[in-house]
């Protein structure tokens, strides 16, 4: 038996990197998933590995900057499945170039503020009234070193520090219905979304010398892979977790400690 035998699973950006991932182990432990991103490709691949091992799944194509299309994921489970029991709040990410705070470029800065924050409110607005009904339900957000450290552009750190007030309040309200919410935060973490070269350039060194520099900020001295992610998720979504809530947990190697 799985620990999450049973349970329906959301997982925004759930075709690539961390929210992969968490839908691959999440499957392997007996949930129902439901990944969601632009790519049909990406999450088509993920729910037929989902299928080869005994476990349901459904690709839902969303674009996470929409409000109605952000909540895609989460309506179509409910009419799919019924209910959804976990919700993984993984989408995320800078929308264009780092924004210089002298000059008021404030598409950019609102963009990422609503491709990391923002989402996160419209696909968890919509599962809460199901959660609160059936006295149960997992919430988790994917942070970032961001959301401790001064350590990424402006919008980008505002928004992951916006994830901590987001769950701390959230999970002080809806804890009485049997609903958790965390924050899982990573450090340095090898997805796509990390693209080497372009750190390196702006760096002034090798890709290889920008990825020794970037693995030297955490205690472990290295880059974390995604799958390393998944088993604290897994524990945060399982009956293990119900007593653990309104937490920033982070799985990073011990970056900047």
């Amino acid at each position: 038996m799985g620990q999450l035998d049973g349970r329906v699973a959301v997982i925004t950006g759930g075709g690539r990197g961390i929210g992969r991932a968490i839908a691959r182990r999440y499957a392997a432990e007996g949930a129902t998933i439901v990944v969601s991103s632009r790519t049909a490709s990406d999450l088509d691949a993920v729910v037929a590995e989902a299928k080869a091992g005994g476990s349901d799944g459904l690709a839902v194509v969303a674009d996470a900057m929409d409000r109605q299309s952000a909540r895609l994921p989460v309506t179509e489970a409910l009419d799919r499945f019924g209910r959804v029991d976990v919700l993984v709040n993984n989408v995320g990410g800078t929308v264009g170039k780092a924004p210089d705070p002298y000059a008021a470029d404030d598409a950019t800065f609102e963009n990422t503020l609503v491709l990391c924050l923002t989402s996160a409110w419209w696909t968890t607005s919509a599962v809460l009234p199901s959660m609160r009904d059936a006295g149960f339900g997992r919430i988790i957000s994917i942070g970032s070193g961001a959301a401790r450290h001064a350590s990424g552009s402006l919008p980008y750190t505002t928004a992951k520090h916006g994830l901590v007030g987001f769950t701390v309040q959230l999970a002080q309200i809806v804890g009485e219905h049997g609903i958790t919410v965390n924050l899982l935060s990573p450090g340095w973490t090898n997805t796509s979304l990390v693209d080497w070269d372009r750190i390196a350039k702006a760096k002034g060194v090798t890709p290889e010398v920008a990825q020794a520099q970037s693995a030297r900020e955490s205690a472990q001295n290295r880059v974390l892979e995604p799958e390393e992610l998944a088993g604290m998720a897994t524990l945060l979504a399982s009956a293990d977790g119900s007593g653990i809530t309104g937490q920033m947990i982070a799985v990073d190697g011990g970056y900047r400690l």
